[in-house]
């Protein structure tokens, strides 16, 4: 069995805010938590979940350096980007077909893009 990590990608780099979040309508938003339940519980039923959750926004990040002599943190993203990761999965699948199947699932369930990335095999 093949590790997927699956990404879900935010289509701005633009953080939310709580008065962002107040531009949601309720029952979308009741909807939408519906659809990531229901795929949650199948991706259970499969066995196929390992783990999954919502990240903070990019400006909670530090960056830590450590190739030098002295560590360095840094507050704030790695990298400036156009898009950020809000959220992920990590699952099981036995293909990669079987995986972007659970994709093309996850995609339909949040109205969003999902991208999908084998993690490296770990040698025994």
């Amino acid at each position: 069995m093949t590790q997927y990590f699956l990404t879900v990608p935010h289509d701005s780099a633009e953080e939310p805010t709580m008065e962002s979040m107040r531009d949601f309508d309720p029952a979308e938003m009741e909807a939408l938590m519906a659809a990531v339940g229901r795929f949650n519980a199948d991706l259970n039923e499969a066995g196929a979940f390992v783990t999954a959750d919502g990240l903070q926004p990019p400006s909670s990040a530090i960056t830590v350096d450590a190739t030098g002599e002295t560590p360095k943190r840094t507050p704030g993203p790695f990298v400036e980007a156009a898009e950020y990761v809000g959220g992920f999965w990590i699952i099981e699948a036995p293909s990669e077909e079987r995986a972007l199947q659970w994709a093309e699932q996850a995609s339909a369930a949040l109205g969003s893009r999902i991208e999908v990335r084998a993690l490296q095999e770990q040698p025994e």
